[in-house]
């Protein structure tokens, strides 16, 4: 992903995101950034850094769940020569690396009790000592937390230090899910789909009315990530033509279908729409036999293609004549 995708879609909750964003960026306040999994924080922290006094400095990122916590010390602080066994090299840790940049902590929360002391007092000292060292370094870093998990919950359960906590969330963002603005969601699919389709060396298809809503009226689990990942599949599956639902992951349409009839019971027309499909289907595609089942007109079934964004073919196949049999 590139930052630009930031600024894709106009609703107002991306809006009012990117306006704080940019009041902060310039500053040298600690930001925590918040928000579902796949919604884009890293993509936001890295916004941050681009558009700070510290650009042209280094950007590290630090995969807090990932380290192991006999390797926590020197991961962050770095080592000297001899400073335990193995340790044939002095190496600088991620702290040293991100001087006079931005260091980004991911997923914050996920550090454990020991280490978040760790990290508090580097905070508050803005100094460190490596392994073995006896020169402490004074630190000129930005800090940014990135954290899917609710940090304020966390504290008051005791799983997250609350005088850590205050020390990082000077500044809060959220990145909104997307299910909360699905008026974003065509341009982010599109954009998604031609940068999938220069990958793959093919034309971009276009999405289908019928695709368009159904994308729109999805909950959208993996928000941005999950989207993304769609138009990839679907790219394949159906280039080149027109993206339907029935190229969308098989895992979104049962999803969705199940929700949807939880939620309510479909209109007539969603009815009649998924009925001509099925028809459509079982007949190849051929209209006149399609026609002659549904007991309308070839007029009055192409009349309700294209009110209900139905293609007149599967995106699949190219035939010279629609009706002619497979």
């Amino acid at each position: 992903m590139v930052t630009g995708e930031l600024f894709i879609g106009n609703s107002p909750a991306m809006h009012t995101l990117l306006k704080d964003a940019a009041r902060v960026a310039p500053t040298e306040a600690t930001v925590v950034v918040t928000g579902e999994s796949g919604t884009g924080k890293s993509l936001l922290a890295r916004w941050l850094h681009e558009q700070s006094r510290r650009a042209n400095g280094p950007f590290v990122v630090i995969d807090c769940g990932s380290l192991p916590e006999a390797l926590l010390e020197a991961e962050l602080f770095g080592f000297e020569r001899g400073a335990f066994t193995g340790a044939a090299a002095a190496k600088p840790g991620r702290f040293e690396a991100a001087q006079h940049g931005t260091l980004v902590l991911d997923e914050v929360a996920a550090l454990s009790p020991a280490a978040q002391a760790k990290l508090l007092r580097v905070i508050e000292e803005r100094r460190i000592l490596r392994l073995g060292g006896s020169r402490a370094l004074t630190l000129d870093v930005r800090l940014i937390a990135v954290t899917n998990t609710d940090l304020t919950a966390a504290v008051a359960r005791q799983a997250f230090r609350a005088d850590l906590f205050h020390r990082l969330n000077v500044i809060g963002l959220e990145v909104p899910a997307l299910r909360t603005r699905p008026t974003d969601i065509p341009a982010l699919a599109r954009h998604f789909l031609a940068r999938a389709a220069h990958r793959h060396g093919l034309p971009p298809p276009t999405l289908a009315a019928e695709t368009l809503s159904f994308l729109e009226d999805y909950d959208f689990p993996g928000n941005v990530r999950e989207l993304r990942h769609a138009m990839e599949h679907a790219l394949v599956t159906a280039a080149p033509g027109v993206i339907c639902r029935e190229h969308l992951p098989h895992r979104m349409t049962s999803a969705a279908a199940l929700m949807q009839h939880r939620r309510r019971k479909p209109t007539l027309a969603e009815l009649e729409a998924a009925y001509i499909r099925e028809i459509l289907q079982q007949v190849g595609w051929r209209k006149a036999e399609a026609a002659r089942i549904l007991g309308i007109s070839r007029k009055n079934l192409y009349e309700k293609l294209r009110a209900y964004g139905i293609p007149y073919q599967p995106a699949s196949r190219t035939l010279t004549n629609p009706d002619t049999p497979a």
